[in-house]
């Protein structure tokens, strides 16, 4: 495998973005995809792969999210200093394509029957609704975490619907040829989607047929990677989705399969028990939990 070398840069060159819904289609029952348009997207400067950015919705009886006025490093305590049930609600997401004619960003969203307020308003989503973007106008950014090291013989990716967006990327950016070993689980087998990448994938759909995601009888990924003959040679490791199950993952790469911990990104996009909110708030406060070394 064949790739730049790739260190995230330090800071982020980013700024607001004014959008609205131009159009929304289903990708199955768990599953929606929900463009986003408007004339200053030109300059959103995506790095491709889990590109992730903040999005800001409004509340109910607010027709545009209200954003802080600062768009520099000290756009986020100005959000934090602003009104709870006043400031835009804010989330993480993916970019999951980008066309510059016209400016236009797709984005996928998980919809979880008991998700949150980002998750109800992406299942009600119509054409001109307003949103804010809070994203890169460099493509070299921070907000891509996955980075084959050179030297990198195969990759491995491990994830569920809610990285299924950032899977989908991180495939499509991946050189031809490239060796990749790919766990996704998703909940209905309706969700399964084609996932188009030039590398030489084994993607293997892991459907929890209604289970209950996250919870350690149903980790689909995990199971399914202890069972795996994994290839030869220098690996690198993608794995997102669930907080509890992501570092249970990692622990066996790490620990039983001998995996670098450098070459193992790791994130938890949800975590079980845990609402929208209350993640926000633990972020926002710095009291989220520390993971495993």
């Amino acid at each position: 495998m064949t790739t730049a070398a790739t260190t995230a840069p330090t800071a982020v060159p980013f700024r607001f973005f004014d959008a609205q819904v131009v159009r929304t289609r289903p990708l199955g029952p768990s599953m929606a995809r929900i463009t986003f348009g408007g004339g200053c997207l030109k300059d959103f400067a995506t790095g491709g792969r889990d590109q992730r950015f903040k999005l800001f919705l409004p509340h109910p009886g607010q027709s545009a999210p209200v954003v802080p006025t600062e768009h520099g490093e000290g756009w986020f305590a100005a959000w934090r200093a602003m009104d709870p049930a006043v400031r835009g609600v804010m989330r993480s997401y993916t970019v999951r394509d980008q066309r510059r004619e016209p400016g236009e960003i797709d984005v996928d969203f998980a919809l979880h029957e008991d998700g949150g307020p980002a998750a109800r308003w992406a299942a009600r989503a119509e054409a001109g609704d307003r949103v804010t973007l809070l994203g890169p106008t460099e493509g070299d950014n921070a907000g891509v975490d996955f980075r084959p090291p050179p030297g990198t013989d195969w990759v491995l990716l491990t994830a569920d619907e809610t990285a299924l967006p950032a899977v989908a990327g991180s495939l499509q950016w991946l050189p031809a040829g490239t060796l990749a070993k790919v766990w996704i689980e998703v909940q209905h087998a309706a969700d399964i989607q084609e996932l188009p990448t030039a590398a030489d994938a084994e993607i293997t759909w892991l459907v929890r047929d209604g289970a209950a995601p996250g919870t350690p009888r149903h980790a689909l990924v995990l199971d399914a990677l202890r069972a795996a003959e994994l290839p030869r040679g220098t690996p690198y490791a993608w794995i997102a989705g669930e907080a509890g199950t992501v570092r249970e993952v990692r622990r066996h790469l790490v620990r039983e399969r001998g995996f670098d911990r450098k070459a193992v990104t790791f994130t938890g996009y949800w975590r079980l028990g845990a609402c929208e909110e209350q993640l926000v708030e633990e972020a926002v406060s710095g009291t989220g939990r520390a993971e495993d070394n």
